[in-house]
């Protein structure tokens, strides 16, 4: 929690198990994990039909249905056997593919993880903001998660507008902009 300054304000702060510095550098979950998933899928769905074909069709609980079931959650389990491929390019890669390929000096950047077509390829969703304050360019980068190539790059002007931190108004500025708000309505204002 966080604990009052010598001015008595309570200021807010990132709880420690949260913050970064903390507990060390965050490892993205490596997408082979999924093989673990799919070898169990496979493993309930050969089961259940293999249970249910050899029981016959006289049994009342492993019919038809759970042999239509567990052919189905074998399938499933190939299929994610077969899109549970290691990594082979980190985030801080995939950052530095995006920084090498956008044109232009990247001050901040961040990388998410996402995934295409039906095989679920991974891949690295790097956005990234030019290196002046504030950015005036910005791009989107896609990198392959398996060979670090770089898939497609959107770069364009920033359409954002930024406050300047460096021209944010002085204290007896902000006391006058608040002695004028303060002034009697004007005519017409209802006031």
């Amino acid at each position: 929690m966080a604990e009052p300054d010598e001015l008595g304000e309570v200021r807010d702060e990132l709880p420690e198990d949260l913050d970064r510095g903390f507990v060390g550098a965050y490892k993205f979950p490596d997408n082979s994990r999924r093989k673990i998933t799919g070898a169990l899928c496979f493993a309930v769905g050969v089961w259940a039909a293999t249970a249910a074909l050899s029981l016959g069709s006289d049994a009342v609980l492993l019919n038809t249905g759970v042999v239509t079931g567990g052919v189905l959650l074998a399938l499933a389990g190939i299929y994610q056997f077969a899109a549970g491929r290691r990594f082979a390019v980190n985030e801080n890669e995939a950052l530095v593919a995006a920084v090498a390929d956008v044109g232009f000096a990247v001050g901040h950047a961040s990388a998410q993880l996402g995934w295409r077509g039906w095989m679920s390829r991974p891949t690295w969703r790097v956005l990234v903001y030019s290196a002046e304050d504030p950015p005036e360019r910005r791009g989107l980068v896609l990198v392959d998660a398996l060979n670090g190539a770089v898939l497609e790059k959107w770069v364009e002007d920033n359409p954002e507008t930024w406050i300047e931190t460096a021209s944010a108004p002085t204290a007896a500025e902000a006391d006058e902009a608040d002695a004028g708000t303060s002034a009697t309505a004007a005519p017409g204002d209802g006031g």
